[in-house]
């Protein structure tokens, strides 16, 4: 764990800026920071892991469009990146694509300080090689005609345009990388990102469409546990799945859900320590997808055998006239001991819990609607 063991830091990205919450590692008392970048849509705000003072935040303005800013002491002053992702430019004659907003950030493992990567909307691939200053396409991917018909066009209906999210790194070898795109669903690489390879065997699409083709597919967050890299977990349009390498079949896990909550929502948490632990948010997700906590009784749910049995976590949350939800990005762990979990809400509420989910506390409302929820631990000398 970089930066100082003593503090935590928990980065809010809303539809209308950024606020920081702070806390010791007791996690009883809370003081916030904000608001930061006032009235901007952020996506998504990131403490570096391996500096703990560096942040960034990927944002949509009124003026500039979408871009990224880029702080070096936790949030105090910002400036904006030189060159925020931007698709190439098409040849003349030709359509071309242009970045809506930037809306998933990944920073490199530490033997690679500086460099970041990025998703984007509709869906693109970008990396940073000095610290989020300049962005330029990363992989074949952004333009290849394959991949651009699996990526489907904005008017697919998913909410806030289709995105490239889920940048996962295998910490074990930089060159292995997993990404998710909605639509079109997870994609392998394991040549740094030259080429790209469909990774769909057991994954479920809406009835009545060919699960053989990845335009029809659209994972909501995949996860790589950090103790066994070889495990990953996923929720997905259709369920929540596990796939442990080097297997490439998806096994359904969700389908061990109360069947009146059922297993579709949009955000997924893993353990740091323990490969068999994870969490989900279930939302309503029948016909009609509401989009909403199950009956307005919202619930934290999780597993401590890989899936195979599923904990209802509400002590503290309401109980009832709820109507909200959490988004793929809003919930999260502090790697702390006993474990954090965190979760923002589209009411605007930010939600705690210091033992694993076994009990909850609100510690900020009537926020805007809260688009990501991240942790982060910063450094002795930044703060």
């Amino acid at each position: 764990m970089n930066g100082s063991e003593g503090t935590i830091m928990v980065l809010v990205a809303t539809r209308k800026g950024a606020w920081f919450f702070h806390s010791d590692t007791a996690r009883r008392t809370w003081r916030v920071e904000g608001p930061q970048l006032l009235g901007q849509i952020v996506s998504h705000a990131v403490l570096d892991p391996r500096d703990g003072r560096t942040l960034l935040a990927a944002a949509r303005t009124g003026h500039l469009g979408p871009t990224l800013f880029r702080s070096t002491d936790l949030g105090r002053h910002w400036s904006e990146a030189v060159q925020p992702p931007a698709f190439a430019r098409a040849p003349q004659g030709t359509a071309g694509r242009t970045v809506d907003h930037t809306f998933w950030l990944t920073p490199a493992p530490a033997g690679e300080p500086g460099c970041w990567y990025a998703g984007t909307s509709p869906q693109g691939l970008f990396r940073s090689t000095d610290g989020g200053v300049h962005w330029t396409p990363f992989s074949c991917l952004n333009d290849d005609p394959q991949y651009i018909r699996w990526m489907g066009t904005v008017q697919d209906g998913t909410p806030d345009g289709p995105k490239l999210h889920s940048i996962i790194i295998d910490p074990r070898d930089p060159a292995h990388l997993y990404i998710g795109m909605s639509g079109g669903g997870v994609h392998e690489s394991r040549d740094a990102g030259r080429s790209f390879a469909p990774l769909l065997n057991g994954l479920e699409v809406v009835e009545g469409f060919d699960r053989a083709d990845p335009s029809f597919h659209d994972p909501h967050c995949i996860r790589m546990c950090p103790s066994a890299p070889d495990r990953l977990y996923q929720q997905n349009h259709c369920g929540v799945y596990r796939l442990d390498r080097p297997g490439d079949e998806w096994v359904r896990i969700g389908r061990n859900m109360p069947a009146e909550v059922g297993d579709i929502g949009f955000p997924l948490v893993v353990h740091p320590r323990d490969a068999e632990r994870a969490w989900i948010f279930p939302m309503d997700g029948t016909d009609v997808w509401p989009r909403t906590s199950p009956g307005g009784r919202p619930a934290v749910y999780g597993t401590r055998d890989g899936g195979a049995s599923w904990q209802r976590l509400d002590r503290g949350l309401p109980p009832q006239q709820a109507w909200w939800t959490v988004k793929r990005q809003s919930m999260c762990a502090d790697g702390l001991d006993p474990l954090g979990l965190y979760f923002g809400t589209t009411s605007g509420e930010l939600w705690t819990s210091a033992d694993e989910g076994e009990h909850w506390q609100c510690i900020a409302r009537h926020l805007p609607e809260i688009l990501a929820v991240e942790t982060g631990h910063p450094s002795a000398a930044a703060t």
